[in-house]
């Protein structure tokens, strides 16, 4: 029945688009990308309540995991891979698994995603519990790798989460409405290729989705990424200049606060906000679940 999903069917917009100019196909390709917002904003929703449940995830010590195929698969893996370095989070704590493994990120490995015992062993090989939240990503939703890791992780007392573009699949009928993120892209320019329309909408998602969790947890102040990791050069004066423009101290003074500070620049922020030296900074912000807002409001 495959001639019957929204993601296979033929899009009329595009027909004979192999007989127009360079621009012409540019431009069908650009009005048909301009809908793909839109479509995300109905599912805002749907996405607040996985995001509950992920930061009700972290909070708890819990972890995020994607799981996916093919180009769904690397969305998941390129989302979980950007938040250590942007938010300064353990490699762990958000994580893509994707059909075929690390071959499958860099070379086609189509057969993968029908092995449904492999994605449950995949999960099991990361521990994966009752503790932490699924997202099965997939553009058609009837991936068996994705769908059998899914019916595990519910098995297991999980959250579990879908992302389709199909509104009749497999992995919605195993989870409640609240947890489907129903994305009506439609037909794609080239039929079939969900690398398009479907990607880009999947790839919004996954954005919202850790940023908004990160946020909530803390990893954000103002809208300054003040939990970043300074892992080089670039980061270690991005830091300091951060430290500078929030607290209004010199650039001499910001790296004296960054190295008191252990290279934490949250610790050091803290401290040059307060006066306080860094065992207090650390400590405030412990009681305040790492949110400089929070340690701010309880001092005011």
């Amino acid at each position: 029945m495959n001639h019957l999903m929204e993601t296979e069917q033929r899009n009329p917009l595009s027909y004979r688009i192999d007989s127009k100019s360079t621009m012409e196909i540019l431009r069908i390709i650009n009005a048909e990308d301009k809908r793909v917002p839109c479509i995300v904003e109905m599912a805002i929703p749907r996405i607040a309540t996985i995001v509950d449940d992920v930061v009700t995830a972290f909070n708890k010590g819990g972890r995020l995991f994607y799981i996916g195929a093919g180009t769904s698969g690397r969305l998941g893996v390129l989302d979980a891979s950007e938040c250590p370095p942007t938010y300064g989070v353990d490699p762990s704590m958000v994580q893509g698994i994707i059909a075929g493994g690390q071959k499958a990120l860099t070379t086609s490995v189509e057969w993968a995603e029908d092995d449904g015992n492999e994605g449950i062993e995949t999960l099991k090989g990361h521990n994966f519990s009752s503790e932490d939240v699924l997202i099965g990503i997939t553009a058609s939703g009837g991936a068996p790798f994705v769908v059998e890791a899914m019916r595990y992780a519910k098995g297991l007392g999980a959250k579990v989460g879908a992302i389709s573009c199909n509104k009749k699949t497999a992995v919605f009928d195993l989870i409640d409405e609240g947890h489907h993120i129903y994305l009506p892209v439609g037909p794609e320019i080239i039929t079939g290729s969900t690398r398009m329309k479907a990607g880009t909408a999947q790839k919004l998602v996954l954005n919202m989705i850790t940023t908004t969790a990160m946020i909530r947890i803390g990893k954000v102040f103002n809208n300054l990424m003040v939990d970043l990791k300074p892992v080089n050069a670039k980061l270690v004066l991005r830091a300091r200049r951060l430290i500078s423009e929030v607290t209004g101290c010199s650039e001499k003074r910001a790296k004296e606060l960054f190295e008191a500070s252990g290279n934490n620049t949250k610790v050091a922020i803290t401290m040059g906000l307060l006066s306080v030296g860094q065992a207090e900074a650390t400590d405030l912000l412990y009681a305040s679940e790492g949110s400089i807002s929070k340690v701010l409001d309880s001092l005011r």
